[in-house]
């Protein structure tokens, strides 16, 4: 494929790169308010008054049972599969960023890839119960853009046949199903709180788990096991959030209602200038409580230019589109060789590898530049 720009790009080019994604940044003074307890506690890790906060405000903001702060999410996802004592084969999805099967590997797990709804990109249920085998422990599965997986009809798989379910929930911060939060799904969640999520503690994360005593040995092994000053009661891991970090979060948690407006308004654009153009699929409407992503899917023979050549249209106009999620996880290279990364086997994620794109949503990013962004779209259409 050629990597000459279309002529389009020219209609609408910006002075500043556009990027996919901004971290919400909230009033300086606030945050340094927070800085400055923080100083006078001297307290910096460890569980002080910030943490203690944040976790709490995190419960009730995301209708969790139960919630524990780690210092991202990748550790929350580690210390799930530990809490539960995974073991053998786990269902999970191609279509996601790579730490959902690094964690399994790391864990010492084997990752066997299920192919996605062709509608949600998430774990397709039908799909998945056909790769079941007697060495099947777990589901893990991923509410990809904020989009909830079909969580009924995958608990009810995972009930027939005696299998844990642990969701990556690093999209879907606020996300609601029928008023439930969708941290209360399954045996444990895990979100992201990295500076590129919708709320962000610069790095973080969290674990919200339905067994108190699951939750209770996570609480431990993010803290190298320690239950108290004479004992270490198992083999853990560093996975503490600082009160540096937990001070950021709560500053960020209050600039949180503005940010989810702006993000609505800014979909609206696009849905407003991008409805309509044959091959531009467009999502019907944000998931309740998302604003993470804005995704489009580009059928190149009816677009008139496939997603990469759009993509690299918006690059010449300075707009940082991404691909997510492309290449898939199991074409890298630390695990095609799996018999499950077959692409026969996996044609729905492939499809979704190739079609794409995410478009900029974030504070930082005005209406005029979606509109702006959005003629440059149109101009690329055949």
């Amino acid at each position: 494929m050629s990597e000459v720009p279309s002529p389009a790009a020219s209609r609408a080019p910006f002075a500043e790169p556009i990027y996919v994604g901004g971290p919400l940044l909230p009033p300086l003074e606030v945050f340094v308010a927070r800085l400055e307890e923080v100083w006078r506690s001297r307290w910096l890790t460890n569980g002080g008054a910030q943490h203690a906060e944040l976790e709490a405000r995190l419960r009730d903001e995301l209708g969790t049972p139960s919630l524990l702060l780690f210092n991202n999410g990748t550790m929350a996802l580690l210390a799930a599969c530990r809490a539960l004592h995974l073991e053998g084969e786990v269902l999970t999805t191609p279509f996601t960023f790579p730490a959902t099967t690094h964690v399994l590997a790391w864990s010492g797990l084997d990752p066997v890839f299920c192919d996605v709804d062709p509608a949600t990109m998430n774990l397709d249920p039908e799909r998945l119960e056909s790769r079941i085998t007697p060495r099947t422990r777990a589901i893990l599965a991923v509410h990809v853009y904020g989009t909830p997986c079909e969580v009924a009809a995958l608990q009810e798989i995972a009930d027939r046949h005696g299998l844990k379910v642990i969701y990556d929930a690093a999209h879907a911060f606020g996300v609601r199903v029928d008023g439930r939060g969708i941290g209360s799904f399954g045996d444990a969640s895990a979100f992201s709180f990295h500076a590129t999520k919708l709320f962000h503690t610069a790095e973080g994360g969290a674990l919200a788990c339905r067994d108190p005593a699951v939750a209770d040995e996570a609480a431990l092994l993010r803290n190298f096991g320690i239950r108290d000053e004479q004992t270490v009661e198992l083999p853990g891991l560093n996975g503490k959030l600082s009160e540096v970090h937990a001070a950021l979060g709560l500053a960020v948690l209050d600039a949180l209602p503005e940010e989810r407006r702006h993000r609505r308004e800014l979909a609206d654009g696009y849905r407003e200038e991008l409805s309509g153009l044959p091959g531009l699929g467009l999502p019907a409407a944000l998931p309740e409580g998302s604003v993470q992503y804005f995704v489009v899917r580009v059928d190149g023979e009816r677009f008139g230019c496939t997603r990469d050549e759009l993509h690299l249209t918006l690059r010449a106009a300075n707009v940082f589109a991404r691909r997510y999620f492309y290449p898939l996880c199991s074409e890298s290279p630390a695990y095609r060789r799996l018999p499950s990364a077959d692409p026969r086997q996996l044609p729905e994620a492939h499809r979704a590898a190739r079609e794409v794109l995410c478009l900029p949503l974030h504070s930082g990013v005005s209406l005029e530049q979606v509109r702006a962004i959005s003629r440059v779209v149109r101009g690329a259409a055949g």
